[in-house]
């Protein structure tokens, strides 16, 4: 349930209060301490502040503290029953808790988060993220439990009617967590011929790495880079090419462009695109080579046992 449910915490809301008028710009720079300290402060005086128990919710859930959260969304829950988004986000913080502690724990909690994501579900017909937790809950849980993928393809037909770009995402999903990567290739094409985004780009290339196809994987990328133009496929095609020796060339000079063209929001550091290189050249038995940029990337980023790993490699060599 990871990906999906980090969109409960996005603030939707904008307060009119002068006290909370900055929490947005706030949730906006990641500094969710200071919000929570800003909206705990104004509901000492505003305790029955629907939207600030919201917001303070979405503080607590973007610092991880699950039990907090959840206080705050069965408050809202309690307050509006009828609302659909309180459900989800009550349901998507205990949620993630069941992520967070052990299995036997959970068990106790995954049918309120089951029964909180019905009942959103049931609330709101057009509730897309309610629909896409409840796709990856249901394909999650084992069938002791209540899981079944035959539920997680239902609410996958009704993203198809809600957006078609979601449910076809999702019953790619679905058919890839079962093991079924043709049918998962088939879906996921679709949502790149409907929708086109990275999104859905990068959901066919992380299935063909998955499956031990790089050359699909590259040809799929440079389809990406051909219509988007971003800095940062030229560093996913430098990545394939060194973890799966293959189109080395192709690679070196992606993750050369990728170098030659950073910037910060390109989101993989440079370091990393070093370590690539140097993968690629003990591909090439190129000892050197790859001892400067295994160098340079420890250099930049010294903490990275994955860098120090492979230089003890290289010095073998």
């Amino acid at each position: 349930m990871n990906k999906f449910l980090l969109l409960l915490f996005f603030p939707t809301l904008i307060f009119g209060q002068p006290e909370l008028a900055d929490v947005d710009a706030l949730f906006q720079k990641k500094e969710f301490e200071k919000a929570e300290e800003i909206v705990s402060d104004y509901l000492q005086n505003n305790p029955n502040n629907i939207k600030a128990i919201e917001f303070l919710g979405d503080a607590y859930g973007h610092q991880k503290k699950w039990d907090d959260a959840i206080n705050q969304y069965q408050k809202l829950v309690n307050i509006n029953k009828n609302n659909a988004n309180y459900h989800y986000k009550y349901g998507g913080a205990l949620g993630m808790k069941a992520l967070s502690i052990n299995k036997l724990k959970a068990l106790s909690i995954i049918s309120d988060v089951k029964k909180a994501f019905l009942k959103a579900a049931e609330l709101d017909k057009n509730h897309i993220d309610t629909r896409w937790a409840l796709v990856e809950l249901y394909m999650q849980l084992p069938g002791i439990l209540g899981g079944s993928k035959n539920k997680s393809l239902e609410f996958a037909q009704q993203l198809v009617n809600l957006s078609k770009v979601d449910g076809y995402l999702a019953k790619g999903y679905v058919y890839e967590y079962d093991d079924e990567p043709e049918l998962a290739e088939k879906y996921y094409k679709m949502a790149i011929s409907e929708g086109g985004s990275l999104t859905c780009f990068n959901k066919l290339t992380t299935l063909y790495e998955n499956q031990n196809q790089p050359q699909k994987a590259i040809q799929n990328i440079e389809a990406a880079q051909q219509k988007h133009q971003r800095n940062a496929l030229h560093y996913q095609i430098g990545k394939v090419a060194a973890e799966y020796n293959t189109q080395l060339e192709k690679g070196e000079t992606c993750l050369q462009t990728y170098i030659a063209n950073y910037s910060a929001k390109d989101g993989v550091p440079k370091a990393w695109a070093h370590y690539r290189l140097a993968q690629i050249n003990v591909h090439q038995k190129n000892k050197p080579e790859a001892l400067k940029y295994i160098n340079l990337a420890i250099s930049e980023l010294p903490n990275i046992k994955s860098f120090k790993k492979e230089k003890e490699e290289i010095l073998k060599l």
